[in-house]
């Protein structure tokens, strides 16, 4: 057995005891917070040990997983009656973003994501992620209706980045994209977006300016792939991992900038090993913020996600 063999399986059996003391302390209504307590920092510091020798291309390659969670995955963990809604009453629909009205701990809430396939036929299906402009369009029409009724909303952005094609910048795929921009830094509701795969470029930030930005330990978020980078620096795009590595394009990096809120942990080996106990760390993070961002008040909102991005990066 591998090392990382032993690492998965104490890992597994760590969560299974924390999953049993708390069915016990439930049925038997006997404290057993500080055991649990203690548990469950043991099971943190290991997987933390275990990641922070994770390169930035090794995390590069997870964000691309073929078996990464989607949007829809994680929609169908954490949140109840979920009631998708399509088009955005313009030209049509985009199945590269899912959009619709949910609960989540039984409050309304708004979710919208990039979605990918898993398999040839659903990428072909969901253009591997890449939205058209009809896509933002009725991400924005969901935002509005979300802001309208008080929701919050809820972001999860996975995409290698906004589709290229003549047929959207044809139908105004840069005004698309700006438009989001600017109306999302005005809406009065919570805003919480979550980078759960690839971050790519405009097309990842038209879902991403909220008032709490989290990346997953896994993920990237950049201006541009690091093929791109590298095919620009060194005209060798096979030197990727070494733009990858220069670019400051992973969460520690992006948390040191000021550019997210926080980093929500990944099991071990990728967020695809195990998709419920994945989601629970999501929806930890997701309780604690929008406990915090239902405090504020309208103009309070707007003033937040004003000053968080007003302070990213130096200025001389």
């Amino acid at each position: 057995m591998t090392k990382e063999q032993n690492i998965i399986e104490e890992l597994d059996q760590l969560e299974l005891k924390i999953i049993e003391l708390k069915r016990f302390s439930k049925e038997q209504n006997i404290d057993l917070s500080d055991d649990i307590s203690t548990l469950e920092a043991k099971l943190e510091n290991i997987q933390q040990s275990a990641h922070k020798h994770i390169t930035p291309w090794e995390r590069v390659k997870l964000a691309r997983h073929i078996e990464r969670p989607t949007s829809l995955d994680y929609i169908r963990h954490l949140f109840e009656d979920f009631i998708e809604l399509h088009g955005d009453r313009l030209y049509g629909d985009d199945e590269a973003i899912v959009s619709g009205i949910a609960l989540f701990q039984g409050k309304p809430v708004t979710v919208i994501g990039h979605q990918k396939g898993k398999t040839t036929k659903e990428n072909l299906q969901r253009n591997f992620g890449m939205p058209h402009p009809e896509g933002y369009r009725k991400a924005l029409r969901l935002m509005q209706q979300a802001n309208k009724f008080n929701r919050p909303i809820i972001c999860f952005i996975n995409t290698a980045g906004a589709y290229p094609g003549k047929e959207a910048e044809e139908r105004g795929q840069s005004e698309a994209i700006a438009r989001n921009l600017r109306e999302m830094a005005g809406f009065n509701v919570p805003i919480i977006c979550i980078v759960i795969g690839e971050g790519g470029s405009g097309g990842a930030l038209a879902l991403g300016v909220g008032n709490h930005i989290f990346m997953l330990e896994n993920t990237y978020y950049s201006v541009i792939s690091p093929e791109g980078a590298a095919s620009l620096l060194w005209k060798d795009s096979s030197k990727a991992q070494k733009a990858a590595e220069t670019m400051k394009i992973t969460p520690p990096d992006l948390l040191e900038l000021g550019a997210i809120d926080g980093i929500i942990p990944e099991v071990l080996g990728g967020a695809h090993k195990n998709i419920p106990l994945q989601s629970e760390y999501l929806r930890k993070q997701l309780e604690k913020s929008l406990e915090e961002l239902t405090k504020l008040g309208k103009e309070e909102l707007i003033d937040h996600r004003y000053e968080k991005f007003r302070v990213i990066g130096s200025f001389l």
